[in-house]
């Protein structure tokens, strides 16, 4: 799973979906600011639910770590939409934290039941990008046993490439990289930072990967590249942080981006406070 997508996207609770219900309204606006617990707290208080309420409710357990519960309210937001393609995505990655977080005995399934709901997710929206990213990362990281592997990530790569090109020359670095092809990867990792010079996702990309290959100097001017486009960017702070932390560099630099990562209004796109806790923990007692 893209867990650093993973890792979440605000946007995929439509407007359409709360609309004439403060309530829900309400839950989105505390969702969106990360307060997780009261939103839950507001829109389990609803005494008639509808399919964007228990899509509320599911991405709320989701984002406090319950994916049973998560999975369990999502399962009723199908119920009641089943050709919404965003209640099938979150189904898929709630299922694939279960996958994570579970036994031996019960992960394989729950990752196979990941994969199905992705594969549900781009039947009844073939250009949910999201979607397609999270196959192409469960393809890329599954065995073949659990419906994964290379040749169904290209072809998955090559779904992206239609829908956005950028997004494609992402996908064919991440398969150039997997196949130690590192050259054509820190090219197809140019093309797509290239190609999106407004934003900073793809410049970090770029910049882990040539960390990844001991290039530091250019890892750190693709860095300050991204600083120029978001100059206090919460995102890029934690990247930042997180990339001198992986490779034991410029330590006392990733303290102060992580503590001034801490003290950002976050949103669910940006990495939770825990694990930039932990983090600025790892580096404090280094």
């Amino acid at each position: 799973m893209k867990v650093s997508r993973i890792f979440v996207i605000a946007a995929l609770l439509t407007s359409q979906a709360f609309a004439g219900v403060p309530e829900l309204d309400q839950a989105r606006k505390l969702y969106n600011s990360t307060d997780f617990d009261r939103s839950l707290r507001l829109v389990q208080s609803i005494h008639d639910k509808d399919a964007a309420a228990y899509e509320m409710i599911g991405l709320d357990e989701f984002m406090l770590g319950q994916y049973k519960k998560a999975t369990d309210a999502l399962e009723k937001a199908i119920a009641l939409d089943p050709k919404n393609s965003d209640y099938a995505l979150w189904m898929g990655r709630a299922y694939g934290r279960r996958a994570e977080t579970s036994s031996f005995i019960t992960a394989s399934g729950y990752a196979s039941k990941a994969r199905q709901y992705f594969e549900k997710a781009i039947a009844l929206d073939p250009r949910n990008l999201d979607a397609l990213e999270d196959l192409f990362e469960y393809n890329l990281q599954a065995p073949g046993f659990l419906g994964g592997g290379l040749d169904r990530a290209e072809a998955v790569a090559r779904r992206i490439e239609a829908v956005s090109p950028a997004e494609g020359q992402w996908a064919q670095a991440r398969i150039a990289e997997q196949r130690k092809q590192f050259s054509g990867a820190e090219a197809y990792f140019r093309r797509a930072a290239d190609m999106t010079p407004h934003q900073v996702g793809r410049r970090i990309d770029l910049a882990r990967f040539l960390a990844r290959q001991g290039k530091f100097q250019e890892s750190d001017l693709e860095l300050e590249r991204a600083q120029q486009v978001a100059p206090n960017n919460a995102r890029l702070m934690y990247a930042e942080a997180d990339i001198y932390i992986q490779h034991g560099r410029r330590l006392a630099e990733a303290k102060t981006l992580l503590r001034r990562y801490l003290s950002c209004s976050l949103t669910p796109d940006d990495p939770p406070r825990a694990q930039a806790q932990r983090l600025l923990a790892r580096v404090s007692g280094a």
